[in-house]
């Protein structure tokens, strides 16, 4: 079982960045904007976004395996309609129904995880089916890259749809229901609605929240606008870009296994300290340098990749913060911020599209400001009282906090 999950939880990340070395190609296909094109990048991340509070809900009542198979089902037809898309209208509508499918992906491979294990071997296997989710964006870009560079982007959205119906069929084959049907509970909307309002009120649960979609769309946003910056204006093909996300892709990769390794021998704070040190140090080298040195291939790639493995490391490390304030209603919770964050995501894609792409400088800012409010929001954060939330926790509890 846990092989096909390592094979299902990618599904979404591969879907969000594969094809993304093709965004300037399809820009010249469609004749559009480079911003209205970024936004299928925008329009994917927000099906995903307002779907994981329902999708979640209705996979409690009816059981895993048919919203895993719904969704990667629904993956696999609307990649095909990515690839014959006409328009660019009805391109962005299939990625906003293709980031829906997506969700039910990431999302039930963890629930059916939560499932089958518990403890220490829970631990494990999340931890394997972070490796292969975190794996994704390293190898997707350089994939599509390459099949651009001898094909087209059309193709890839072909192979992406034959690969997720592969996985689909084999879930359909050997993947067994993982809840059972007395531990299901039916849709209580109203229950849902006050847990959700709750936390909602609950100052400390959003700083930490609001900390991880900063986080979040940092970690992003290097996927829509280094293709314009690579291939348009210094003229690499979509096979080299590929090579360069996957150097600033394994940067990211590096410091989540970073985090997971060094969590144990120091303290949150230092950690967390010294990879913020680190991701505002990339971020300066691209506001400085495109003062001085321009477009340049390798300082960007320096730079990006300085920042994006700061990122791996605070990635985690404020999902945590904010699934730790809570001990009840964990996966309607873990919907929640799953929601917020890929909202502030697409917010932060829909800014970038329509920021001039000329140089690596709005980039770089973005970095700067997002750091900045990151550690200003931890700060004011950390130092508050936290209150429990009656329907959400069990017993009073205090937020894991950096020490």
């Amino acid at each position: 079982m846990v092989a096909i999950l390592l094979l299902v939880i990618p599904l979404s990340q591969i879907g969000l960045d594969v094809y993304t070395p093709a965004l300037p190609e399809m820009t010249a296909a469609f004749d559009a904007s480079n911003e209205l094109v970024q936004n299928t990048v925008t329009a994917y991340i927000l099906g995903m976004s307002v779907s994981f509070i329902p999708t979640g809900l209705i996979a409690d009542a009816v059981g895993r395996k048919r919203v895993l198979l719904a969704g990667a089902g629904l993956l696999a037809l609307t990649s095909v309609g990515c690839a014959v898309a006409v328009n660019l209208t009805l391109l962005l509508g299939m990625r906003f129904i293709q980031g829906i499918g997506a969700s039910g992906c990431l999302l039930m491979a963890a629930a059916i995880a939560a499932d089958r294990f518990r403890g220490a071997k829970l631990v494990s296997v999340l931890g394997l089916l972070g490796a292969a989710w975190g794996a994704a964006p390293v190898l997707a870009p350089a994939v599509g890259g390459f099949v651009v560079a001898h094909g087209s982007w059309r193709l890839v959205f072909v192979l992406f749809a034959v690969a997720v119906a592969a996985v689909t069929l084999l879930v359909a084959k050997t993947m067994p229901e993982t809840l059972p049907a007395h531990r299901r509970a039916p849709i209580d909307l109203r229950a849902a609605a006050g847990v959700l309002g709750e936390a909602l009120r609950h100052r400390v649960f959003l700083g930490f929240v609001v900390m991880f979609g900063l986080i979040g769309a940092a970690q992003m946003v290097f996927g829509v606008v280094g293709p314009f910056l690579f291939e348009g204006g210094l003229g690499f093909s979509p096979a080299a870009y590929g090579l360069v996300a996957l150097i600033v892709g394994t940067a990211n990769l590096a410091g989540e296994l970073a985090c997971g390794g060094l969590a144990q021998r120091t303290t949150t704070r230092r950690l967390a300290l010294a990879a913020w040190s680190v991701m505002i140090l990339g971020a300066t080298t691209l506001v400085v340098s495109a003062e001085t040195v321009g477009v340049h291939g390798w300082v960007i790639t320096l730079g990006a990749a300085l920042v994006l493995c700061g990122i791996g490391v605070l990635d985690p490390q404020s999902k945590g913060l904010a699934m730790g304030v809570f001990d009840r209603n964990i996966g309607l919770i873990g919907g929640l911020v799953n929601t917020c964050c890929y909202l502030i995501v697409s917010a932060a894609m829909a800014l970038m599209a329509y920021l001039p792409e000329s140089s690596q400088a709005p980039l770089g800012w973005f970095y700067l400001a997002s750091g900045v409010a990151f550690v200003v929001i931890l700060l004011v954060t950390v130092r508050q009282e936290a209150t429990p939330v009656a329907s959400c926790s069990a017993v009073p509890s205090q937020p894991d906090s950096p020490r």
